[in-house]
């Protein structure tokens, strides 16, 4: 595979650097239809001035690391180019953020975690969701912590399935707390399976998307799939399981010291939540506040999303962010009351 080749001059008043790109498809996939790609990186980078003239793209400007950032953005796009990444809007997007973040896009939307049934490449489509798959690899229990989009649960399910499918655990655990457990699930029709169904659909439908219906069907049959509330995880050890628990915001104190002490020999854990929608009764979350308590812990980690990890429609990473814009200057009033 060729490299994109960059070479920079500078003078006292201004930095140019050229990038050559390898090949003429390279180079139609990089500029986008009728140069689409290229008119976006010049309105995200309007200090810069870019030029194509046949494999070379010159970027010149007055300020050096406004030109040296544009031009990494064009090699690393290069590289996805060149490992099959197809360009699009969206994809553009995660790229600017992770340049602006300094980060290398090209490690990141190119680690494949799965390939579904359907043949679709299941991988991390920002930085965070990278760091995360790369705890889950590496830890005996992640926490995944953020709001809604940014592929907690989904992740989750599909490091599972590749866990199970490398024989790494004999099966998966998929577990969720029904917060309006007791009385409200008796006024539910059928059985106990039927009635639970509703809290846990979300891990069914992660399920659908990396394994055909007919095989989650199977494996269900065989136990070799368990999915059930958390409750049911009171006095068990599981051993060799890959287990889930999803939702853990909704988890008492109680019910999360449960959960993590039924953790047997072999298995490995993932804990996902969003401590901004909690629906436990009296707010008490059993997610809050346990990073301090856990700290220090060998084969533990934390890993927290946020609104640039937000992969669904725009306007969820709109909103996500003004919510924590307006966390963010609730925790300054309290400060400065406790100033005063």
């Amino acid at each position: 595979m060729t490299q994109p080749l960059s070479h920079s001059t500078n003078t006292d008043t201004s930095s140019t650097t050229t990038v050559v790109v390898p090949g003429e498809h390279v180079m139609a996939a990089l500029v986008g239809p009728r140069d689409q790609f290229l008119r976006r990186v010049e309105q995200r980078f309007p200090a810069v001035q870019i030029r194509v003239r046949g494999n070379e793209i010159r970027v010149a400007g007055d300020e050096t690391v406004q030109v040296t950032a544009v031009a990494r953005l064009f090699e690393e796009i290069v590289t996805l180019i060149q490992n099959g990444q197809q360009l699009d809007d969206n994809t553009l997007d995660r790229v600017f953020t992770m340049i602006e973040a300094n980060e290398r896009p090209s490690e990141v939307l190119t680690h494949q975690v799965l390939r579904s049934a359907k043949g679709r490449q299941v991988k991390p489509k920002t930085a965070g969701q990278k760091r995360y798959v790369d705890a889950i690899s590496n830890n005996v229990i992640t926490f995944g912590i953020g709001p809604a989009g940014t592929g907690k649960s989904w992740l989750a399910v599909a490091m599972a399935v590749r866990a199970l499918q490398a024989k790494q655990v004999e099966r998966i655990i998929l577990t969720r707390p029904a917060v309006e457990a007791g009385e409200r699930l008796g006024f539910l029709p059928g059985d106990l399976m039927a009635k639970i169904d509703p809290y846990l659909r979300p891990l069914y439908d992660a399920l659908y998307d990396m394994i055909d219906v007919e095989g989650v069907q199977r494996l269900l049959e065989k136990q070799v799939v368990e999915v059930a509330p958390l409750a049911f995880m009171r006095g068990r050890t599981l051993n060799n399981s890959f287990i889930i628990l999803d939702e853990a915001q909704n988890t008492s104190p109680e019910q999360m010291k449960m959960f993590l002490t039924r953790i047997g020999f072999g298995s490995r854990v993932v804990i996902t939540g969003d401590t901004t929608q909690v629906d436990v009764p009296n707010g008490k979350s059993g997610l809050a506040s346990l990073e301090q308590t856990l700290t220090g812990i060998d084969g533990l980690a934390f890993v927290k999303l946020g609104g640039a990890d937000v992969v669904r429609h725009k306007i969820v990473a709109d909103i996500v962010a003004a919510y924590e814009r307006r966390e963010l200057e609730r925790e300054q009033q309290r400060s400065d009351l406790s100033d005063a």
